[in-house]
């Protein structure tokens, strides 16, 4: 078994770590690893998810592939074999978890897209009867399909959490066009990926997807419809009225709420089986969309 928690290219310079990604300059464009750390609470743990980073990759890969019509995206190349002579030593570490792409100018709203009534949506929903901002009818149960789509913008909170904004606020954060360019293409976006998942028998019950500019136009970028970005449930085992069960890493969170921690660096250790299980449900989730297995 083969985990990869760090890349260390060393010809390459210190990459960018996100909470899941390594990002490296090259000749100006991207190099994007997804490892297999897993975040929980905004905490990375110290534990490793086996083919984690494969997944989401090969994942965004198939959606980039499918939505292409809608909007394009930042892809130059993923097949390793294909890239610059410069990485051939890191090849093995690079497949099919890696993706080269161009640089673009990231806009700085995360665009949330709800088909459904869970999460942080469904917290505001009970206080207020709306969702960032925007009132549902009445009488609405956790985990209810909407009559239609809603986008609803998120931004990064100093601390790094997400904090769930007004479409007003998203034109203001980065003007009228881009905003309303966002919410067109993520709503159709959505639209179409969820029409694809139900006939396989998977709700898309809400998702994030990240826009950046290359020459003048806005482009699909980072991660698209994986399980880190998106609620995927049984339609099999769907009931409203009640939290559904998770294609992603709700089983990690929910050992972690059983002990005493403080959702605070560092995390702790998970047990092999939960990492085991982990692992099993990200790859179960692909093998169901894509009709492939890794």
């Amino acid at each position: 078994m083969t985990i990869l928690r760090e890349t260390n290219f060393e010809t390459l310079g210190a990459p960018r770590k996100g909470k899941v990604r390594d990002i490296y300059e090259l000749d100006g464009k991207l190099l994007i690893v997804a490892t297999d750390r897993l975040s929980a609470f905004d905490v990375v743990l110290p534990t490793g998810i086996e083919d984690k980073g494969k997944v989401l990759t090969r994942l965004s890969l198939f959606w980039f592939d499918q939505v292409k019509d809608i909007i394009p995206n930042h892809i130059i190349e993923t097949n390793v074999d294909k890239y610059p002579a410069s990485l051939k030593q890191y090849s093995e570490s690079l497949r099919d978890r890696s993706m080269l792409v161009k640089k673009a100018k990231v806009l700085p709203v995360e665009c949330v897209v709800r088909g459904y009534l869970a999460g942080s949506g469904w917290a505001e929903y009970q206080q207020s009867g709306t969702v960032c901002g925007i009132k549902l009818p009445g009488g609405l149960k956790e985990s209810s399909r909407l009559e239609k789509p809603i986008f609803t913008p998120s931004t990064k909170a100093e601390e790094g959490h997400d904090l769930n904004i007004s479409f007003e606020e998203a034109v203001r954060i980065i003007g009228d066009d881009y905003a309303r360019h966002l919410k067109d293409s993520s709503i159709a976006i959505y639209e179409k990926a969820r029409g694809l998942a139900e006939t396989r028998g998977i709700i898309v019950a809400d998702t994030k997807f990240e826009f950046g500019v290359i020459e003048g136009d806005v482009v699909l970028i980072d991660e698209v419809l994986t399980p880190d970005s998106s609620r995927f449930w049984s339609i099999k085992d769907y009931a409203p009225g009640k939290p559904q069960d998770s294609y992603d890493k709700q089983i990690v969170r929910d050992y972690l709420n059983t002990l005493d921690w403080g959702k605070t660096y560092p995390g702790p250790e998970l047990p092999p089986e939960i990492a085991k299980k982990a692992s099993e449900r990200y790859k179960e989730i692909y093998a169901i969309l894509t009709g492939e297995k890794i």
